[in-house]
């Protein structure tokens, strides 16, 4: 891969919400086992590899649907919005697969657990370019259950783990409209 060809992926890369999928068709399990292989291949201090993917796909998306709604409304009590619960349980059907985004702690503590953190987005940031790459879509939300405690055994997290979300994947039926990014100069300082 050329320098340009890099270049155009990490610019090309969009999220594809779950409303923007084709329903109608599913990726293939070896692809989403690639992209998976791509993230583990992140940077991470101490080579800790702080992460664990649980993968939903077939049933197993309306069994994670119904997990998050119910658990959305047990923990909401006054709170509660029934368009919010509705979503819950309605995006994950729209999904091919979901991969919930597990924060393992390293049992170095040595290692600050913000860099177990960041080590699990530069894997997100992995699956993102590969689901580009692929031609398929990905969308990571941090909505829902995510920092909800109670919600981190149903994926195998313990105590001192973390729920950073979740990674949707599935093919594209309404392309996601161009992005901005404001000028370099405003975002960066040089000392020289």
């Amino acid at each position: 891969m050329s320098a340009e060809q890099f270049n155009e992926l990490v610019r090309s890369r969009r999220s594809v919400f779950p409303d923007q999928f084709d329903t109608t068709r599913r990726v293939d399990d070896a692809i989403v086992e690639q992209i998976l292989t791509n993230a583990i291949w992140a940077p991470n201090h101490g080579k800790a590899e702080p992460w664990h993917f649980t993968v939903f796909t077939g049933e197993g998306l309306q069994k994670f649907a119904n997990f998050q709604s119910e658990l959305y409304k047990e923990l909401s009590g006054e709170n509660f919005k029934e368009i919010t619960y509705g979503k819950l349980q309605q995006h994950p059907l729209k999904a091919s697969h979901i991969i919930a985004l597990g924060m393992k702690r390293t049992p170095n503590k040595n290692i600050p657990e913000i860099e177990d953190v960041e080590a699990v987005s530069c894997a997100v940031q992995n699956m993102y370019l590969s689901t580009t790459a692929y031609g398929i879509g990905g969308y990571w939300t941090t909505g829902g259950i995510t920092y909800r405690e109670p919600a981190k055994a149903f994926f195998g997290l313990g105590e001192e783990d973390k729920l950073l979300g979740f990674f949707y994947i599935g093919h594209i039926a309404v392309q996601p409209t161009g992005a901005k990014r404001q000028p370099l100069e405003e975002k960066s300082t040089w000392v020289r």
